[in-house]
């Protein structure tokens, strides 16, 4: 416990950074349509929860393609990793997990000056934040996929996924999925029959690649 708040320390004052340029928190209105939702149907107790990004909350058919583990989806599009952190103890906490799933870091990538050092520093706050709850609970971590419209950004993900693999590597009851390599061709370009229109967003042939490889690591009840 000890190392996780001095992790949470060490990055405090970056966090605060970000959340004193923001005149008000995002997501607000989509945090509260979660919350009021919950009010209307209870969701499952201790289910392996999924967070993150658009990539997560677009995951239409997540809990009947994975219904015999029981799941649930509460991730928000647009987010960049300092949300899901900052939204904790609404989107993660309250729903005891005993499993989570983060796909977390692309929204992060078009800013200029958001290198992947400070992506890895991002993850690792909220990976210190989770920690300081749930020291036990499993985390799988969905690397930063090739979206085609993103090509630019390529070498900052790349550069991202490997800081943040190397560092679960460290850390017990961690799962690093590689999904980056799987969507690319063999010219090493993404493979852009995974993605809808926008080229940001994946089709039911991306999520099947997802589906495939989160797949074996999930915890059943």
């Amino acid at each position: 416990m000890k190392k996780y708040f001095c992790l949470l320390l060490f990055t405090l004052l970056g966090f605060t950074g970000y959340l004193s340029a923001q005149s008000k928190p995002s997501f607000q209105s989509d945090i509260q349509t979660i919350l009021n939702y919950d009010k209307i149907y209870a969701p499952p107790e201790h289910p392996i929860l999924f967070i993150g990004s658009s990539s997560i909350r677009k995951w239409d058919d997540l809990e009947s393609v994975f219904s015999k583990y029981v799941v649930l989806n509460r991730g928000f599009g647009g987010a960049l990793t300092n949300d899901v952190t900052y939204y904790a103890n609404k989107i993660i906490f309250p729903y005891h997990p005993r499993q989570i799933v983060i796909y977390v870091g692309e929204n992060d990538l078009p800013d200029a000056g958001t290198t992947a050092d400070i992506i890895f520093s991002r993850f690792k706050n909220l990976y210190a934040t989770i920690r300081s709850q749930l020291p036990k609970v499993p985390i799988i971590y969905i690397s930063i996929k090739p979206s085609p419209v993103r090509e630019a950004f390529f070498a900052k993900a790349q550069q991202t996924n490997k800081l943040i693999k190397t560092f679960l590597a460290t850390e017990k009851n961690t799962v690093f999925i590689d999904v980056y390599s799987l969507m690319l061709d063999k010219e090493g370009k993404p493979r852009r029959e995974l993605f809808i229109g926008d080229m940001l967003h994946m089709n039911k042939k991306g999520y099947a690649i997802w589906e495939k490889v989160v797949e074996p690591h999930l915890v059943e009840k």
